[in-house]
């Protein structure tokens, strides 16, 4: 009998096209001349952690997959097309070609339905990913070499309140804790999503001009340090209690929910997680940090 499976790591990865633009990768078409390079050096470092563990799927959450039914997962074998930023095409139109973990992703809807939460199974090839989805699997593993799973952001924040949004999160993080178990998966979780996101309405000339980046105004800037020293000092319960304040003093995209269903599925750490990096990106908050859960912890809090 397999080995039952666990979460071996979770990282809040930041999905700002610009990132992966500043690299120059070869799937995507527009050229950069660098920026965003503490971000950029906060991804290389989790690459590198990464290159030492042994896991099987990366799990990723994203605020760009908007449902507003219910939990959507990719649950076709294969992806491949052209992805292109809505708000930033100048920047990024990238190529996408990707595998996905359609065991796993069928026991998280399965697992899901159990707990009372509607899910639903994306199993149309010609559906065209999220760029969310994209640009955070590209900067944990540009290689493509790991099939993925995608779950979209549901609206129950934004159609009912912060509160009942959170509780839809964590249920869901749960569920996808206990599929991963059930397959024997070593999964590694991504939430794709900013801290405070008030950004700019205009770009400079140069997209990748440093110094015009900054925070959009000091609020911002505080409320995504408080937050980054609760994650530090193992205070996720705390966290939680004061995401819905964040959500709306910060308007931080955490009201996306990708944040809370991955300290849900960690069983909300009590231990430090390690911040990698901390910059902006058209004034909005990001920050890549990183969960290393003891192999009994993921089941604590639930």
């Amino acid at each position: 009998m397999a080995p039952p499976g666990r979460i071996v790591a979770g990282f809040l990865a930041p999905h700002p096209p610009h990132l992966v633009y500043a690299e120059n990768p070869p799937q995507n078409e527009a050229v950069a001349q660098g920026g965003w390079e503490v971000l950029r050096a906060g991804y290389a470092q989790v690459r590198q952690r990464l290159a030492q563990v042994d896991y099987d799927t990366l799990v990723v959450h994203s605020p760009h997959w908007k449902t507003v039914t219910g939990h959507h997962l990719l649950a076709a074998p294969h992806f491949r097309s052209l992805s292109v930023d809505p708000i930033f095409p100048n920047l990024f139109r990238y190529h996408y070609d990707l595998s996905v973990d359609v065991e796993l992703a069928r026991a998280i809807a399965a697992e899901g339905q159990d707990a009372g939460l509607v899910t639903q199974l994306m199993e149309n090839p010609d559906f065209r990913v999220d760029y969310g989805t994209i640009t955070s699997c590209h900067l944990v593993n540009p290689e493509w070499d790991k099939p993925i799973v995608a779950i979209s952001s549901n609206r129950a924040n934004f159609y009912f309140s912060n509160e009942v949004g959170q509780a839809e999160m964590l249920a869901l993080g749960v569920a996808t804790r206990r599929a991963i178990e059930r397959t024997g998966r070593r999964a590694v979780l991504l939430a794709s999503n900013s801290l405070s996101h008030r950004h700019f309405t205009v770009e400079p000339e140069l997209p990748e001009d440093m110094s015009a980046e900054h925070p959009y105004n000091n609020n911002q800037y505080q409320w995504d340090m408080r937050v980054l020293e609760l994650m530090r000092a193992g205070q996720c319960r705390q966290l939680l209690e004061i995401m819905p304040d964040f959500i709306e003093q910060a308007v931080s995209e955490c009201k996306d929910g990708s944040l809370t269903w991955l300290l849900g599925a960690l069983g909300v750490p009590d231990y430090p997680a390690t911040v990698h990096a901390y910059g902006t990106v058209i004034g909005t908050g990001n920050a890549v940090v990183q969960w290393d859960p003891p192999a009994a912890a993921t089941g604590a809090g639930t």
